[in-house]
C-alpha cells in the first residue's frame, strides 16, 4: 500500500514537472515567432542610418543646384 501511495506521488509530481516544462518550452516557440516577425516587420517601417544618410545627402544635392540656378537667373535680371 505504502509503495502505491508513493507511485501515485511521484506519478502527480513528474505529471506537473512535464506540464510546466512543455508550456515553458511552447512559450518560447510563440516568442521566437513573434521575434522572428518583428524582424521581418522592422525593415518595412523603419530605414537605416546610411539609407538616411544618403536620401538627405541628395536632396542637399538637389537644393545645391536649385541655389545655382537661382544665383544665374538672379544675375540676368540684376
Amino acid at each position: 500500500m505504502e509503495g502505491q501511495v508513493w507511485n501515485i506521488i511521484l506519478t502527480i509530481a513528474v505529471s506537473a514537472v512535464g506540464f510546466i516544462v512543455k508550456n515553458s518550452f511552447d512559450e518560447i516557440k510563440r516568442i521566437q515567432i513573434l521575434l522572428n516577425r518583428t524582424r521581418e516587420e522592422l525593415p518595412k517601417e523603419y530605414v537605416t542610418r546610411a539609407q538616411l544618410d544618403a536620401d538627405i545627402n541628395r536632396i542637399f544635392d538637389r537644393l545645391d543646384r536649385l541655389e545655382v540656378k537661382l544665383d544665374k537667373l538672379m544675375e540676368r535680371h540684376a
